[in-house]
């Protein structure tokens, strides 16, 4: 197999959660024109229709698996959804997240001290109980698969210091724990389980910060490459993680972050702009 073919999945059935928009979408066509059949999940499946849409625009097929992971039972039912519209599943590239938010949707940035316990709670339902639940759907699924490779979507929030944003940081950093454990004890089922943890990158859930010019300059000044990333630049890294040419990699938090978390990364450049958040103790 020639270097080029190893990041081809020519005919791997995969479920991309969060598929709507943002990464999650930029995944889904990624592995779509890397050749996989897709089923893909949010939390309507109106908010599905483009991005199915365009999976089979390439060619490849897409069925909407709609799922609300506010309820955690709800992960479970999408995976088997999946794996039965699509005869199976061989990967699995869990995108879906959330921030704590207002009833309109926009983020709470509040301190852990002020934070409500409902809203970390709702964070932790989400992030972490939902995810455990796929995972533990997926298993019987992806042990079945001769080419099984399960991806947790984490963040680099998960590896440094995010103030304002504990509960989020707290169950990325939670799922990078559970792919170290869960990559050893399904290591000889044959599947490979890994973290991709994007740095900041500009989606609609992330339009708090970059669309906020002093929030935005002091995150991107901690960035050494000194901008934003998009979608696009972080799909082929789930692409690589789902593909053979990843096949002796497991076990892993592959940073995409523009040298954010590299150790005393954040420290080089210009000098960093006071924190935005400095007054909100």
């Amino acid at each position: 197999m020639s270097t080029l073919a190893t990041f081809r999945i020519d005919g791997a059935r995969a479920l991309v959660t969060g598929a709507s928009r943002g990464i999650g979408r930029a995944v889904a066509l990624a592995l779509a024109e890397a050749g996989a059949d897709l089923a893909l999940s949010a939390r309507t499946a109106e908010a599905l229709k483009s991005t199915t849409e365009q999976v089979c625009g390439l060619g490849r097929v897409a069925v909407a698996v709609p799922g609300d992971l506010n309820d955690t039972a709800a992960a479970g039912a999408v995976v088997d959804q999946a794996a039965e519209a699509l005869g199976g599943l061989d990967v699995v590239i869990h995108n879906a997240g959330i921030l704590p938010s207002e009833p309109d949707g926009s983020p709470t940035l509040l301190p852990l001290q002020h934070l409500p316990q409902p809203a970390w709670d709702k964070v932790v339902t989400v992030n972490l109980n939902a995810t455990a639940a796929l995972c533990r759907h997926a298993y019987p699924h992806l042990a079945a698969s001769q080419r099984a490779s399960l991806v947790l979507v984490s963040s680099v929030a998960g590896v440094v210091g995010a103030p304002m944003m504990e509960a989020y940081a707290a169950t990325k950093a939670a799922q990078i724990s559970l792919v170290r454990s869960l990559a050893t004890g399904w290591a000889r089922q044959g599947i490979r389980v890994n973290a991709l943890c994007p740095g900041w990158t500009r989606t609609d859930m992330t339009s708090f910060a970059y669309g906020n010019a002093p929030i935005s300059d002091w995150l991107v000044a901690h960035v050494p490459l000194g901008r934003w990333a998009t979608p696009e630049e972080i799909a082929p890294a789930a692409l690589f993680l789902a593909a053979p040419a990843s096949g002796y990699l497991t076990g892993q938090a592959l940073l995409v972050d523009g040298g954010l978390a590299t150790p005393e990364g954040g420290l080089a450049g210009t000098p960093k702009p006071p924190s935005p958040f400095v007054s909100a103790g």
